[in-house]
């Protein structure tokens, strides 16, 4: 009995899943096919892909069969020969639905990420490892196509659904020709030329049927032409070690956006005064602390808030998200509703001290305080002053959230440094506490109480902690924001 081929495409919003599927039906219709298509959408641009699921019958023995063939509207687990994933995430959920199965499906998709709300919103590095997942679709599928789409897309001037419909023609999976399926892009009409060239690239690409998993690729060492950016590039190369420079320059690159060349430098001056025997053979432990540290010393304030909302990046990145053509005009609107000591933290140390213990000045500034406004950064009005806040970074180490940053990053660093001679293990988890102390506001001041708290359970349990231990500790305090899962962690070492 002839069986339908079954295709399912999952894509997000705004990259062309529909495209892809009605290129898929215009192919197979142009070419002796009886074809269907159906979509089920997700709920939202990044909390669930939309699923578009084509079948295709052929129409000879639609006729030997003398009627008309009835075909499924949804992809059933363990009944689908192709799978085309527009991104990473969304190939693995296509595993974990049971539309990939070893014995029937190919498996097409990109290897780039796009992180979920749940990844994004996650009070830690909640990011999910896409080695695992490209190990795991390997294993999943009967064929595994991959390699970074987005990344062909942009190269060729075109979407990712050109891509996936070269990578699908590549594969040989459908009983279609090259041509015939160039020849479904042409009758298209719209970008017809960006479409065909990101689609040969992908055509070639796909031909060789590897996967681009775990492969480390070595990156040129950055040549800025900026006398003092090159001299700390420079200074980098020269007295760190190689398997740092990595993770220094982008320490380094971070701290430039985030404050100046000065405060770059204090980074790597911070790193180099820290004792030479203290990460003597352990270089996971050196690279962590170096990557903390650049975290840590970019913390959130309200002038780096301001500074990332009025970057002309972030308006390009919401036209394009938003799929504003040109000509149209686009309103961003953010909601400020910051705190009194928010605003004490912005001023400069002194004025700050003096607001925040002067009663008449603190009741005059609460007033206005007290209910959160509505800031529309793409009018001039609302630019300008969120310019104004982010001017502030100009006085920031001189402001009072500096100043208790800079203790606890000195404390930090004191307390790895004195670890990690004795218990490297125990050092690297210390260091991977900075995880707890992030974001702005109310969820900073959570992240700070869960820290300090953890921290004095460390000081006192004493040098026979355990790594173990501290990472139960650690990963409780990241599993909910008012400290319930920690706070029970802590109750079963007597801790609490």
């Amino acid at each position: 009995m002839t069986q339908p081929i079954k295709i399912a495409v999952l894509a997000m919003g705004g990259e062309g899943g529909g495209v892809m599927a009605d290129w898929i039906v215009d192919l197979g219709e142009a070419n002796g096919y009886i074809a269907q298509t159906t979509s089920v959408p997700g709920v939202a641009q990044r909390t669930g892909a939309t699923i578009y699921y084509v079948e295709l019958y052929p129409h000879a023995q639609a006729e030997a069969d003398k009627g008309e063939p009835v075909l499924a509207l949804m992809p059933l687990p363990g009944d689908v020969d192709v799978v085309l994933a527009s991104e990473l995430m969304e190939a693995g959920r296509a595993v974990q639905r049971g539309l990939v199965t070893s014995e029937r499906t190919t498996l097409i998709c990109s290897t780039h990420r796009v992180y979920s709300i749940a990844e994004k919103s996650a009070m830690g590095d909640g990011r999910v490892d896409s080695n695992q997942l490209l190990e795991h679709a390997g294993r999943a599928a009967k064929r595994f196509v991959c390699f970074d789409m987005a990344q062909a897309a942009a190269e060729s001037g075109s979407v990712i659904s050109a891509v996936l419909f070269g990578a699908l023609a590549g594969t040989g999976v459908l009983p279609f020709t090259r041509q015939q399926f160039e020849a479904t892009i042409e009758r298209g009409g719209v970008g017809v030329k960006p479409s065909l060239k990101a689609f040969g690239a992908a055509f070639e690409k796909s031909q060789t049927d590897t996967a681009d998993k775990a492969v480390v690729v070595t990156k040129p060492a950055p040549a800025p032409k900026h006398p003092e950016v090159r001299a700390l590039v420079e200074r980098v190369q020269k007295e760190f070690p190689a398997p740092m420079q990595t993770v220094l320059l982008e320490g380094v690159r971070r701290l430039i956006d985030y404050q100046d060349m000065s405060y770059a430098k204090l980074y790597l001056d911070r790193l180099k005064s820290l004792p030479a025997n203290a990460f003597a053979g352990t270089a996971e432990l050196a690279n962590e602390t170096a990557r903390f540290l650049a975290l840590w010393m970019s913390y959130e304030d309200t002038a780096r808030v301001a500074q990332l909302k009025t970057r002309a990046s972030r308006f390009e990145r919401v036209r394009s998200e938003s799929g504003v053509q040109d000509g149209q005009l686009i309103a961003i609107n953010e909601y400020m509703h910051p705190r009194m000591q928010e605003i004490c933290e912005t001023l400069p140390g002194g004025l700050g001290r003096w607001v925040e213990s002067s009663s008449m000045m603190r009741s005059t500034v609460e007033k206005f305080t007290q209910k959160g406004r509505i800031i529309q950064t793409s009018s001039l009005r609302g630019y300008l002053m969120l310019s104004v806040v982010a001017y502030a970074r100009r006085w920031r180490l001189g402001t009072i959230r500096y100043a208790e940053e800079n203790r606890r990053m000195e404390e930090w660093l004191k307390r790895i440094t004195q670890t990690a001679v004795a218990n490297p293990q125990l050092a690297l988890e210390m260091a991977q506490c900075q995880t707890m102390v992030k974001g702005y506001s109310d969820t900073h001041e959570r992240g700070v109480r869960n820290y300090d708290t953890v921290m004095d359970a460390v000081q006192r349990a004493g040098a026979q902690l355990a790594p173990a231990t501290l990472k139960e500790w650690r990963t409780a305090a990241l599993a909910d924001e008012h400290g319930h899962a920690l706070k029970a962690a802590l109750e079963r070492y007597s801790f609490a």
